[in-house]
């Protein structure tokens, strides 16, 4: 069994940065891969980024590479997710993931057992 518990969301102007952390506890954690996802009023929850177990390997969405970074310690059980150049578009409320692979988490996230509730993130322009 895997717990997350999300922070680090809150108000930041357009252009700016924040950092999310996700908190886990059990003792797999540092075998499963990590996700972050996000959920606009509206719209269908979204893949934003994932990382591999290890740390070796990360996939982001579209959107947001070149400005999003995704990194884990798992001496601390904590996944991140450094946002900089922040856009209006990126208001949502995001949410930290634990599932097998990357690829799972990327492509049949609606079967991912472990998740967080979830931390808003608002962008103003």
């Amino acid at each position: 069994q895997v717990q997350l518990v999300e922070s680090g969301g809150g108000l930041v102007q357009a252009g700016g940065s924040l950092t999310l952390s996700c908190a886990a506890s059990g003792r797999a954690f540092s075998s499963y891969a990590m996700g972050w996802f996000r959920q606009a009023p509206g719209k269908e929850r979204e893949f934003v980024a994932a990382i591999r177990w290890s740390g070796s390997s990360t996939d982001y969405a579209d959107s947001v590479k070149g400005r999003f970074t995704i990194f884990k310690n798992n001496a601390k059980n904590t996944t991140y997710l450094q946002m900089n150049s922040l856009k209006p578009e990126d208001t949502a409320v995001y949410y930290c993931a634990a599932d097998l692979s990357v690829d799972y988490l990327k492509r049949r996230h609606d079967r991912t057992n472990y998740w967080g509730q979830g931390t808003q993130v608002t962008v103003s322009s």
